[in-house]
């Protein structure tokens, strides 16, 4: 079976940087809902578009093709005493921001003295990055699977 819209991937995903230093590794497969859902980069879908199991690549990704680049504005400070106890470098936590005050994710960068450092980037913003594919195993995704966005069972999404 071809990976087309409406179907399931399961892949194996190898994150390095430019230079092939491994940033991240999946322990098990994923299963991504293909199809423009949102479940993995659009550069991601695109190169597996049409493929089968078994099919291999590397990609190489800009920040444009990534995760964007680095905003600036994204990054705030928030007096420690506002801050939930037990505040740690590198824990996240969800902060009303921008314009129309949505929630966006915030990592705490460092905590210097009484005042917390916070950064809305994603932590691979900025970054060019090589992509390693491997997939394991295509099917199709149930009608539930469509209507949630996300691929169920094994290696997906449990309810």
């Amino acid at each position: 079976m071809k990976i087309t819209k409406d179907t399931i991937a399961t892949v194996d995903i190898k994150v390095a940087d430019k230079l092939g230093r491994v940033i991240e590794k999946t322990d098990e497969p994923m299963a991504l809902l293909i199809g423009g859902y949102g479940n993995t980069l659009p550069a991601i879908e695109g190169a597996l578009e049409g493929q089968e199991a078994g099919f291999q690549t590397t990609l190489e990704l800009t920040p444009e093709t990534g995760f964007g680049e680095r905003d600036e504005s994204l990054q705030l400070t928030i007096p420690k005493k506002d801050f939930p106890p037990g505040v740690k470098v590198g824990g996240q936590l969800e902060v009303r921001a921008g314009e129309e005050g949505e929630f966006r994710v915030f990592t705490v960068a460092k905590i210097k003295g009484d005042t917390v450092h916070l950064d809305g980037n994603h932590p691979l913003a900025g970054q060019h990055l090589q992509v390693s594919l491997k997939v394991r195993d295509v099917r199709a995704a149930s009608q539930e699977e469509i209507e949630h966005g996300h691929a169920h069972g094994a290696h997906g999404h449990h309810h």
